[in-house]
């Protein structure tokens, strides 16, 4: 059994610390010191603890995007080793871009934190039951989730996950915060009802996720063989 497990580990497992890791450990080597001192402003909506979750959203966005762009070029780099480009990771990297979009209109309200706040009032925001057309908000996003659920099914994505899983191997440390900061920040939410935790728990989250994405559009050790 404990030769399975070494076997396992050795083609699945990547316990290596990368630059992108190192930034999401010091976010969660933060998250005790911005509990205990950061004032509760700064768990607000719009405030800068959200504000850096839609920068990190936003450079994740933008690396999905480019995945087409980078394989491109590096073809060109490597004339002597020239490969043919992977269109269902293409597709694949397109819909985890959709993705985020979800995360980052979660993050925003679908726009309802930014553009409808009650004048004079601390981070306190008109629902959508009181914004003209705002009953439009939850069934357009809706619709947009449903397309994003068929973008998956219907260009067989399922089949490349499971490429992926197969053949590339998992970036450990950056997994594992990422649930981390799932984890902490439902029960910051759920549970102990404090902002600035759910905040920075969050922000750890995407930024452990944006250095996944990273790794597996850049790193060479995380190309499909």
């Amino acid at each position: 059994m404990f030769e399975k497990i070494g076997k396992f580990a050795s083609e699945h497992l990547d316990f290596r610390i990368y630059g992108v890791t190192w930034i999401a450990i010091i976010n969660a080597l933060l998250i005790i010191p911005c509990i205990l001192y950061l004032p509760e402003k700064y768990g607000y909506e719009n405030g800068l603890l959200e504000n850096l979750q839609l920068i990190a959203l936003l450079f994740g966005f933008i690396l999905c995007l480019s995945y087409q762009k980078i394989k491109n070029k590096q073809n060109k780099d490597n004339e002597n080793e020239k490969t043919e480009i992977d269109q269902s990771m293409i597709k694949f990297f397109k819909f985890a871009a959709l993705v985020i979009v979800i995360l980052f209109l979660r993050e925003i309200n679908c726009g309802r934190t930014i553009f409808f706040p009650v004048p004079g009032e601390v981070n306190t925001f008109y629902g959508w039951k009181d914004i003209k057309y705002g009953w439009l908000a939850h069934p357009l996003y809706g619709l947009y989730m449903t397309y994003v659920g068929l973008y998956f099914l219907l260009n067989k994505l399922f089949i490349t996950l499971w490429n992926i899983i197969k053949n590339i191997k998992f970036p450990v440390w950056n997994i594992i915060l990422m649930i981390i900061g799932m984890i902490w920040g439902t029960l910051a939410e759920e549970v102990f009802h404090n902002m600035v935790m759910e905040e920075i728990t969050e922000l750890l989250f995407y930024v452990s996720l944006t250095g996944i994405i990273y790794l597996y559009a850049y790193h060479k050790n995380f190309q499909q063989k």
